[in-house]
């Protein structure tokens, strides 16, 4: 399980300058310190913790102008690259800057993350000051809307939500869209308006259905990654909840969390699925959901 995080206490921030400077400085014999400059009190951070509350990647953003965000000092550890990470940080960054009010992103990428800036949307627009007066980088810029959010397979996502709203009535009623979708990590997104209790936070049922409905959804996409199909049912579910939702709700289900197989599916049998979906308030974690849900066969009508 991987979750958001934002440094707040010095702990915590000792901790996130510490992971900076081990990925990003120390390979270049840089002395602790030198992670940090002039904009670190007038930025926001952010970084991912797994399971046991180890940090495992970092990022930082900071206002440029009213319009513009500039993204910074993204590091991912070694043991952790290759499962999304990147993007996940990167994407929680750009959300705040939305929030901040910026309207495009530009970020000084070395050349071995210049794919990885591409593959986000970001493209190269000029040259960019040497990093450590060695390492040549290039100043790469991204607009910034609510519709440039990574999408992988758009067809099959926009197929998911119209599958939603045809069957499961209770989707549309919520305001529950689908935000974004790496491969490796799904998120949706509900209207707040839609969920509301006499307390001004989100009723907990409605918790439990975006939960349920991130983790159908999940699945659904990944069974379309392997050419597979199967009636997809939820078989038990458990949820914590920690804090109320009182601004954005948010849900989140990274591919990690996942277990079992399909290959029964493809013998014609039925196979169980184990999941976690993380719900979130804009950045802050508010509870879990783990669910177990059976992937039937599809049977033939005729």
């Amino acid at each position: 399980m991987y979750r958001i995080a934002t440094p707040e206490t010095e702990e915590d921030f000792a901790r996130y300058y510490d992971f900076r400077w081990l990925i990003l400085r120390k390979p270049w014999n840089y002395p602790p310190g030198s992670e940090k400059d002039e904009y670190e009190g007038v930025s926001e951070h952010r970084m991912i913790l797994d399971g046991k509350g180890e940090i495992v990647a970092v990022g930082r953003v900071h206002l440029n102008t009213s319009e513009e965000a500039q993204v910074r000092h993204i590091a991912v550890s070694g043991d952790h690259q290759r499962k999304g990470l990147g993007q996940m940080i990167l994407s929680a960054l750009e959300s705040v800057a939305r929030q901040l009010g910026a309207e495009r992103a530009v970020t000084n990428s070395r050349e071995t993350s210049i794919d990885f800036f591409q593959s986000c949307g970001y493209r190269v627009e000029a040259e960019a000051p040497n990093e450590l007066n060695q390492l040549k980088r290039s100043q790469m810029v991204k607009e910034l809307t609510e519709n440039n959010v990574l999408m992988l397979h758009p067809k099959w996502c926009n197929e998911l939500q119209q599958t939603w709203s045809e069957t499961i009535p209770i989707s549309e009623h919520m305001g529950i869209k689908i935000y974004q979708y790496t491969g490796r990590t799904f998120e949706t997104r509900a209207s707040l308006n839609k969920n509301i209790n006499i307390h001004g936070t989100m009723f907990a049922g409605s918790i439990f259905s975006l939960a349920t409905l991130t983790g159908w959804g999940m699945i659904h996409l990944q069974l379309k990654q392997q050419g597979m199909d199967g009636d997809i049912v939820l078989g038990d579910g458990d949820i914590h909840y920690h804090k109320p939702i009182t601004m954005q709700p948010r849900a989140l289900c990274n591919i990690e969390t996942l277990s079992g197989k399909f290959d029964s599916l493809r013998k014609g049998k039925k196979c169980p699925i184990k999941l976690q979906v993380d719900i979130l308030d804009g950045d802050t974690p508010v509870a879990e959901f783990k669910g177990v849900y059976w992937v039937l066969p599809v049977t033939s009508t005729t």
